[in-house]
C-alpha cells in the first residue's frame, strides 16, 4: 500500500506535494520520492525514510516546476532497496516518470514479455518499473510527436489489456501533463480535486482526499475503474474509459485500516464507515454475551478509537484511552519485518494502570493479522491489573494472503489462518475474542449513496475479484514476500542496485 499524488499548478509545487505527501505517510513510511517538471528538465528527489527525513531544504529548491508527482512506499513484492523508491523514469517516449500505488498479479509475465518481445531491461524488482514500460511502450506505439489525448487514451486501453491486478497510478509526461489511471476494480483508491486560483485552474491527483484538503484543492470526484485522466499543462482535463470492463469493488481494507478517518473515497466517509463497524460489533457482543462482564472499553490506537468509541456507546459502558501512543514510532502492521513490528510495539505503547487495575477491560483493534501485535498489548493489559481482557476486532478473520498491494502474502504468518477463534484466542491470550462477521463488515461500509454494490474482501474470504489468482501464483507470492525471504534480501545485499548511467534527462538532486 503507497501513497501518490500528482498536481498540474499554475506555480511550484514541489511544497504542496510535500505536504500532501506527509498527510499519506501512513500509506507508507518505507520510502518517499518527488518528481517536478520545468520545461523539458525533469528534477527528481527519492530515498528510503520518512518524507521528512528524505526532503530537506537544498532539495526542495532544487524540485523546480509548476508539475510534479509524489510517492511514499509501503513494501510488499521484493522491494527492499534504496534505489526501488518511486517515482521510477525512463526516457522513450518523451520521458516518462510514473508512481504507482498497488500490486500486479502478473508482474513476472509483463517483465518476461518486455526483454522478450521489446528488449526493455528493467533495473528492479518492482512492478511499478514493468508497469512503467508497458505504458511507455504502448505510448511508443502512438509514434507523435505531440501526444493528444485520443492517441494517449488508445495507448492507455492497451495497458489494460496487457496488466492484471490492483493500481492506482499518477504519471508524469514530459510536455504534455499528468495522467492518472485505477485498474478496471477499483481496488485501489484514486481521487480527483482542483483549485481555482488567478492564474488559472490547477488540478490534483491523490491516494485520499485528506491531501486535497491540507493543501487547498476541493475534492472533485473519484477516478472511476479503469478510466483514465489525464491534465495536460494547460489545465486542461480530458478523460476517458479505457478499460474494456469494469466492476467497481474497493479494497474493504482501506476502510479497516489503512485510509484516515478524515477521508473520503469512493464517496463513503471512512469515519463513518468505522463508527458503524462498533456499531455492528456491539450488536454481536449483546446477541453472544446478553450478561457480558465488561467494565470499561478501551482502544488501541489510533485506527480503532472510532469503532471501539461508537461500540461504548452502543453498550452503554464507559470508554477511556488506556494506551498512550510514542508518536515518533510508525505504524507497526507496515514494518517490513516480523522481528522490527515486535521490537517496536512496547516503545510505541505504554498502559495507564489507573484505567485496567481491577477491571474487565474489552481492548479494541481494527483487525488481527499477524497476531503478535495483540499478543503483547493483552500483556501490557494484564502487567497494568486488568482482570479480564476481552479483544474485539473491527474486521472478520485475516485468512487468506492479500494480493493487491497489502503485506499479508505468507499464509503461514497470518494467525487466523487455519485456526478457529478460539484457538487464535489462545495464542494471543485473550479471556475471549470476538471477530466482526464479514456481511457486518460490507454493510458497515457500504451505503446507498456510495455507488458501491461490493468490495475487494480477499483477505477475508479467499475470493480474488480479478480472477486470475491461483494456488500456484499464491506459493509463488509466499516465498518472495515473507519476512524470512526479505530477511533473506536483507542479508544478501547491501541495499543497492547497479542502475548504471543516470538518464541524462533527470537530474537528481
Amino acid at each position: 500500500m503507497c501513497g501518490i499524488v500528482g498536481i498540474v499548478g499554475q506555480s511550484p509545487v514541489n511544497q504542496r506535494i510535500y505536504d500532501a505527501l506527509t498527510v499519506l505517510q501512513h500509506r507508507g513510511q518505507d520510502a518517499a520520492g518527488i518528481m517536478t517538471c520545468e520545461g523539458e528538465q525533469l528534477f527528481l528527489r527519492k530515498d528510503s525514510g520518512l518524507v521528512r527525513d528524505v526532503f530537506q531544504q537544498r532539495h526542495m529548491l532544487q524540485l523546480r516546476g509548476n508539475v510534479g508527482i509524489g510517492h511514499t512506499r509501503y513494501p510488499t513484492a521484493g522491494c527492499d532497496a534504496a534505489a526501488e523508491a518511486q517515482p521510477f523514469y525512463v526516457n522513450a517516449p518523451y520521458g516518462i516518470g510514473l508512481a504507482h500505488n498497488g500490486n500486479l498479479t502478473n508482474a513476472a509475465e509483463l517483465a518476461e514479455a518486455l526483454w522478450r518481445d521489446e528488449r526493455r531491461h528493467l533495473n528492479t524488482s518492482s512492478d511499478s518499473e514493468a508497469l512503467l514500460n508497458i505504458l511507455a511502450s504502448e505510448l511508443q506505439r502512438r509514434g507523435a510527436a505531440h501526444l493528444k489525448p485520443d492517441e494517449l487514451f488508445a495507448a492507455l486501453a492497451n495497458v489494460y489489456k496487457r496488466v492484471r491486478g490492483g493500481y492506482a497510478v499518477v504519471a508524469l509526461i514530459i510536455g504534455h501533463g499528468v495522467v492518472g489511471f485505477r485498474d478496471p476494480h477499483g481496488i485501489r483508491p484514486l481521487v480527483l480535486g482542483r483549485r481555482i486560483t488567478p492564474r488559472g485552474t490547477e488540478w490534483m491527483l491523490a491516494s485520499e482526499s485528506v491531501s486535497l484538503d491540507l493543501v487547498g484543492f476541493e475534492l472533485v470526484r473519484d477516478v472511476e475503474p479503469g478510466e483514465a485522466v489525464y491534465i495536460d499543462l494547460a489545465g486542461g482535463l480530458h478523460s476517458a474509459r479505457c478499460a474494456e470492463v469494469t466492476v467497481h469493488t474497493p479494497c474493504v481494507f482501506e476502510y479497516v485500516y489503512f485510509a484516515r478517518p478524515d477521508s473520503i473515497i469512493d464517496n463513503i466517509s471512512v469515519h463513518k464507515a468505522r463508527m458503524r463497524m462498533g456499531e455492528k460489533l456491539a450488536e454481536k457482543i449483546r446477541r453472544l454475551r446478553p450478561d457480558h462482564d465488561i467494565d470499561v472499553v478501551i482502544p488501541i490506537p489510533d485506527t480503532s478509537r472510532t469503532s471501539a468509541m461508537q461500540l461504548a456507546l452502543d453498550l452503554d459502558l464507559e470508554y477511556r484511552e488506556g494506551f498512550v501512543k510514542n508518536r515518533y514510532i510508525g505504524r507497526t502492521f507496515i514494518m517490513p519485518g516480523q522481528e522490527q513490528r515486535q521490537k517496536s510495539v512496547r516503545s510505541k505503547l505504554n498502559a495507564i494502570p489507573l484505567e485496567f487495575r481491577g477491571r474487565n477491560v474489552l481492548l479494541v483493534d481494527d483487525s488481527i493479522v499477524r497476531g503478535t501485535t495483540s499478543a503483547q498489548i493483552i500483556e501490557l493489559a494484564r502487567e497494568a491489573g486488568a482482570r479480564k481482557v476481552y479483544f474485539a476486532s473491527a474486521a472478520p478473520p485475516v485468512r487468506y494472503p492479500n494480493v493487491y498491494g497489502i503485506d499479508m502474502a505468507a499464509v503461514g504468518e497470518l494467525v487466523a489462518a487455519g485456526r478457529t477463534e478460539d484457538e487464535v484466542a489462545t495464542l494471543i491470550g485473550a479471556d475471549w475474542l470476538i471477530y466482526q462477521d464479514l456481511e457486518d463488515l460490507v454493510s458497515a461500509v457500504r451505503h446507498d449513496k456510495a455507488r458501491v454494490e461490493s468490495f475487494d474482501t480477499s483477505c477475508f474470504s479467499g475470493t480474488y475479484v480479478t480472477g486470475d489468482v491461483t494456488p500456484e501464483y499464491l506459493a509463488a507470492l509466499e516465498r518472495e514476500r515473507s519476512d524470512a525471504a526479505k530477511a533473506r534480501r536483507r542479508d544478501s545485499t547491501d541495499g543497492e542496485s547497479a542502475l548504471g548511467p543516470k538518464p541524462r534527462a533527470v537530474r537528481v538532486v
